[in-house]
């Protein structure tokens, strides 16, 4: 006797070979398995001061993870003792890099400070 549905009200119970059973749920897992997308999340770091070459160079990577379906963390690390001036344009940095990307990515997050860092969350869009 295999328990088919244990949640049900009453339990729904079959006569059957067990290690069928066991079989056949094991061959849905890997079925459900092999049709499922992992979407990877990737990493980029700058800082508030950056380059304008650096800054394309970033911003064409991240077009490339956006375009192949991975999430994207951008994130800007400050110093230890960071001014308002300082965050303000690292804040900058960040938009200016979203505004960059409208085409392929939509932000999931706000920028939030965690600590030495300002970081950001975005998205593919869907097609």
């Amino acid at each position: 006797m295999v328990c088919v549905a244990p949640g049900a009200k009453p339990p729904v119970c079959k006569l059957m070979d067990y290690s069928k059973f066991r079989y056949e749920q094991q061959r849905k897992a890997r079925e459900a398995k092999k049709h499922q997308k992992v979407v990877e999340l990737k990493e980029i770091r700058m800082t508030a001061v950056i380059d304008t070459h650096d800054f394309e160079t970033k911003l064409k990577n991240a077009h490339k993870f956006l375009s192949k379906e991975n999430k994207l963390k951008v994130s800007v690390r400050l110093p230890y003792r960071a001014n308002s001036a300082l965050i303000e344009q690292g804040k900058n940095v960040l938009t200016r890099f979203a505004e960059g990307l409208t085409e392929v990515g939509e932000l999931e997050n706000k920028i939030s400070h965690d600590g030495r860092f300002l970081s950001m969350l975005l998205t593919p869009v869907k097609k």
